[in-house]
């Protein structure tokens, strides 16, 4: 066997290798295409299992974010932060007064 002649050419192993390459190609790209599918539909199994009350808005934005993908990372925000609880919390802030103030002036 020389150096300039190719191994396998015009052979059943040509063809068989042919196919094995073939199906190993496709593979990888339905398994990178399944992946991607799993990952951005975390925000969606996320917004189900809390009974998120923006669950269409969190899945249109998924739906969006297979093409913009920062709008898919404004889904996962959406979907793992408790708007509501922020809310709740932002406005006992802004009501409570500062006591570092009266403490200071009691003293």
């Amino acid at each position: 066997m020389s150096l300039v002649s190719m191994p396998f050419v015009e052979s059943t192993a040509d063809t068989v290798l042919h196919v094995v390459a073939g199906v190993v190609l496709f593979g990888s790209i339905a398994a990178i295409a399944y992946g991607f599918w799993k990952v951005h539909e975390i925000p969606v199994h996320e917004a189900h299992r809390k009974k998120h009350q923006q669950l269409g808005l969190i899945s249109a934005l998924t739906w969006v974010g297979f093409i913009w993908h920062w709008v898919w990372v404004l889904a996962l925000i959406v979907a793992f932060t408790d708007i509501e609880l922020g809310i709740r919390r932002l406005r006992e802030i802004w009501k409570d007064e500062p006591q570092i103030v009266e403490e200071q002036q009691d003293a």
